[in-house]
């Protein structure tokens, strides 16, 4: 054969990789309102930056008919390229092959890729739509599935693990996007379960369906799986790459600058008014971190989940910072099972990363109750506490309001190495609140009052005045400073600047042992 038609031979067989299951599917796959896996990579990299691993792979079946039916890639693009400049890693399920099943030299070309991120300290994304394990393939299928899922694991902490589920995941395929960073779900698309409706129907006789027992918003607020949920695969890559422009490429780089035009000195006086001055009146958080920020902008992660619990990325002076916030307007901000779980693997992520972490604190302490102590509130809270503690990067607190009983040491307290804690003078710090101590404390004394009602009011008034404020804590030094709400983002700016070569570090060990 002539080096002619030996060029020809490679543009034909890479023509041929390119149809992926061939253009029938492909227009299937259009007319269901979803893009392609080679469309989907061609979006989410800079243009002309993808280059393409393993186009010329096939499977080795030979069992139940496979051994006529060999698609070139076998079921998944992968590759690397840039995102805004920046290296990452790519892997892209092709549902038009085979379902976009895995089998063995599927689950090897995404190892390939995972393998060859973690050399070169970049980011891995995944773009997950498949229909599982190729049955025909056996245990050799599942075998893929586990080699992956070791790479997930040694994986992270070292570079960004990012998935977005783009179709149906199921069962053993739901478990290498559980150990990734953040899951980005698409509305009404995307799917994960480790049972389908149909096995939930059989076995426990529920009649539920997909989208309730494995949708978007079902993982986004109930299950805590889902980070982020898009209406559209446009939208989920555009997220994916805001997500990416918060993250260093790997553990041993500080994460990306992004200079800003947002004055670091500025002071905004509406944070002056915006605590009431009734303590069990709630405010919204969300407006605090948006005026202090830069530009006003925050990605929220979890957003539906644990709601009295606010985290996600904003940047300060240009740096990137992770946020960790109480909502008084949720369940007054109190901490419970599902937001201690929600903040502790977040905190954890940002310490991972180098990403310093700002916490505002307004929590009256840990939801009490029955369901709440039988579900582990004590083993889930100790999560939360157990993050904060071994984390070792910058961590900033700023008490707006209440800091009340443990709740209190376990938002980043001076105690378990908070590097600034700064507290507006409406901070009210104490082990309990003004009527639950006035309760306990003068029970007596009220009881035997000629007007116990006047009585209670007026020992609690005189409890507020004496320790619901800043001033005894500040007093120890548990309080690093009382700061007007205004000057609270050049404060935090000048803090990040002061702790930018902070060392810390933990005991040696092969690893901690977190309340799991």
């Amino acid at each position: 054969m002539s080096t002619a038609n030996r060029i020809e031979h490679l543009r034909h067989m890479r023509a041929q990789a390119q149809l992926g299951g061939g253009e029938e599917r492909i227009r299937r796959q259009h007319q269901q309102g979803k893009n392609t896996a080679r469309e989907r990579v061609a979006m989410l990299l800079d243009k002309g930056s993808f280059r393409e691993l393993d186009p010329f792979v096939s499977h080795r079946s030979t069992d139940f008919g496979l051994e006529d039916n060999r698609p070139l890639g076998d079921g998944v693009i992968t590759g690397y390229g840039t995102i805004n400049g920046r290296l990452v890693y790519v892997f892209s399920q092709d549902f038009t092959v085979i379902g976009g099943s895995l089998s063995e030299t599927h689950a090897e070309k995404i190892c390939k890729v995972m393998d060859m991120a973690m050399k070169s300290g970049a980011p891995v994304v995944g773009m997950n739509d498949s229909g599982g394990a190729r049955i025909q393939e056996g245990v050799v299928s599942l075998g893929g599935y586990a080699e992956i899922f070791l790479r997930n694991t040694l994986a992270s902490g070292v570079v960004p693990q990012l998935s977005i589920i783009m179709g149906p995941c199921a069962g053993g395929a739901v478990y290498s996007p559980a150990i990734t960073d953040f899951i980005i779900m698409i509305n009404e698309t995307s799917h994960m379960f480790v049972t389908g409706p149909e096995v939930v129907k059989t076995v426990t006789h529920e009649d539920v369906t997909f989208e309730e027992l494995g949708g978007a918003y079902t993982h986004a607020s109930k299950s805590g799986v889902a980070h982020f949920v898009a209406d559209s695969e446009e939208d989920s890559i555009f997220l994916m790459q805001e997500l990416l422009s918060y993250l260093p490429q790997n553990n041993l780089e500080d994460p990306p600058y992004s200079p800003t035009s947002d004055d670091p000195v500025r002071q905004d006086p509406e944070l002056d008014q915006i605590i009431p001055d009734h303590p069990n009146q709630p405010y919204d958080m969300h407006e605090v971190i948006q005026r202090v920020m830069d530009d006003g902008r925050f990605l929220e992660v979890h957003k539906h989940f644990a709601q009295n619990l606010i985290v996600g990325f904003a940047r300060l002076g240009g740096r990137s910072v992770g946020v960790v916030a109480q909502q008084p307007s949720y369940l007054a901000g109190v901490l419970d099972i599902n937001a201690s779980i929600k903040g502790g693997r977040f905190v954890r992520f940002c310490d991972a990363f180098n990403i310093p972490i700002i916490t505002f604190e307004d929590v009256p302490g840990f939801l009490p109750g029955v369901a709440q102590e039988h579900g582990g509130i004590i083993r889930n809270g100790a999560k939360l506490l157990y993050a904060y503690c071994e984390a070792t990067v910058p961590k900033i607190t700023v008490i707006t309001r209440k800091a009340y009983g443990g709740a209190y040491c376990v938002m980043n307290s001076k105690h378990i190495r908070g590097d600034l804690v700064l507290a507006w003078p409406t901070a009210e710090i104490a082990v309990m609140g003004p009527e639950g101590a006035v309760n306990i404390i003068y029970r007596r004394q009220i009881g035997a009052a000629n007007d116990p009602e006047s009585e209670r009011a007026r020992l609690v008034a005189e409890y507020r005045e004496k320790f619901a404020n800043p001033y005894v804590a500040a007093s120890r030094g548990y309080i690093d400073d009382v700061i007007e709400p205004h000057e609270t983002r050049p404060r935090l700016i000048n803090a990040l600047e002061m702790l930018r070569n902070k060392r810390d570090t933990n005991p040696y060990k092969k690893h901690g042992n977190i309340p799991l």
